[in-house]
């Protein structure tokens, strides 16, 4: 299927690693110009690297940005035009007692996660509706609906992703721009890798077996029964982002492996 994507300009936030890393390489796949995002030079100039070598003809280049740094943030906003294709992907997460989450952890975790989005929307859908065409969409996560005991501020800022993303979506009434966000499952991302891996370490047993154990446990309804691979995701973000999905706006998708229970 030619998703029309070739020419077309996109910033994905959160991109060197895991599902925007994915995302980058499946629009550049579509011959879409793409800037990644990351808050280390050295990795953010390594992703890029990788992408170049794998795409040698296509446009690739990178802008590096803490989210959680407002001066980083507001330099960054600068450099960004003419923007065909935003996908919000920047996030992070922690297993914590709601007990432990200190008022700061609240703030930090919504920065990063929701205001990043807020900040990158405001800049960017206004060009959009200028041009009359855009898509911007959301990563979030079936721990915004299913929100996790052990991660209550994380399912707090996907909760608040979503309603963002709806709201913004009222904003392109009669144009061609969409606004949608994928509701994502339990993804492998290299995140999720680390966190299992050093878990299955200090139990000693495979990662494999603890990859498993951590489905059964957290996700027992999930209908594939294994963590989605990033490029799952990226296959349905790269669809969102084409001229072919017109008809899709103000949408809250699912791409969850059918973890979650409710219709």
């Amino acid at each position: 299927m030619n998703l029309k994507l070739e020419g077309k300009r996109a910033f994905i936030s959160g991109s060197t690693q895991g599902i925007g890393f994915a995302i980058a390489k499946q629009l550049l796949n579509e011959k879409a110009e793409v800037i990644i995002n990351g808050r280390n030079e050295e990795k953010t100039n390594l992703a890029v690297q990788k992408l170049k070598e794998e795409f040698r003809d296509a446009s690739v280049s990178g802008i590096v940005c803490d989210f959680g740094n407002k001066e980083e943030v507001t330099a960054l906003l600068n450099q960004l035009n003419d923007i065909d294709i935003l996908i919000n992907n920047v996030g992070v997460f922690e297993l914590k007692d709601f007990g432990a989450i200190e008022d700061e952890d609240w703030y930090r975790i919504f920065d990063i996660n929701v205001m990043s989005s807020i900040r990158l929307s405001k800049k960017l859908l206004p060009q959009m509706i200028q041009k009359n065409s855009g898509r911007i969409i959301f990563i979030s996560s079936e721990s915004g609906v299913n929100v996790p005991g052990n991660m209550i501020h994380y399912g707090m800022t996907k909760a608040a992703m979503m309603a963002v993303s709806n709201g913004l979506s009222k904003l392109t009434l009669g144009t061609e721009i969409t606004v949608n966000t994928i509701l994502g499952g339990p993804t492998y991302s290299d995140g999720v890798a680390s966190t299992i891996e050093h878990i299955a370490s200090l139990q000693n047993i495979e990662v494999e077996q603890m990859k498993n154990v951590i489905i059964q446990q957290n996700n027992p309804h999930s209908l594939i029964q294994r963590f989605i691979d990033p490029a799952e995701i990226a296959s349905f973000a790269a669809y969102l982002s084409s001229s072919l999905s017109i008809a899709t706006n103000g949408s809250c998708l699912r791409a969850d492996g059918g973890t979650l229970k409710t219709i």
